[in-house]
């Protein structure tokens, strides 16, 4: 057994500055009823944008291009690599029968998306806008080319 003395003070610093080495952008993993039988679900996780806030969305595959049809959404093109961990490859603030989605569908596909995550909980136009800012929306479209 070591008598080493701990500096609490070092600790609770290096505990603060390790948040700020973490991705701002990052996914949390749900917990869901996938292992109970006999009922559906649907897969779900959440996402941490670069303002702390947390938003649940729903995981659809990439080749659902029906996804905006009827409702807005904030959708995030997603790629999972091997070990399961997940990085937004864009984001897009979507009304109802976007026009431009299959065009951006289409290009984040080329990128190596391999999943969509859809967030409908924004209410108007701006509040979408803004979460796909949180998440790194407009950065990310910009690099695609599609509006």
């Amino acid at each position: 057994m070591s008598n080493r003395s701990i500096s609490w003070a070092a600790a609770l610093r290096d505990l603060k500055s390790d948040r700020t080495v973490r991705s701002a952008v990052r996914e949390e993993r749900l917990r869901t009823s996938a292992g109970l039988r006999g009922v559906c679900f649907i897969a779900m996780s959440a996402w941490r944008g670069t303002s702390s806030r947390r938003y649940v969305v729903v995981i659809q595959p990439l080749e659902t291009v029906d996804l905006v049809s009827d409702d807005p959404a904030v959708v995030l093109a997603v790629f999972r690599d091997a070990q399961g961990q997940a990085s937004i490859v864009a984001a897009r603030a979507c009304d109802a029968g976007d026009p431009g989605f299959l065009g951006w569908l289409a290009a984040c596909a080329t990128l190596g998306a391999c999943e969509l995550h859809a967030y409908r909980l924004a209410g108007t136009r701006v509040e979408r806008a803004a979460i796909a800012a949180d998440l790194g929306g407009p950065a990310l479209s910009a690099t695609i080319g599609v509006a």
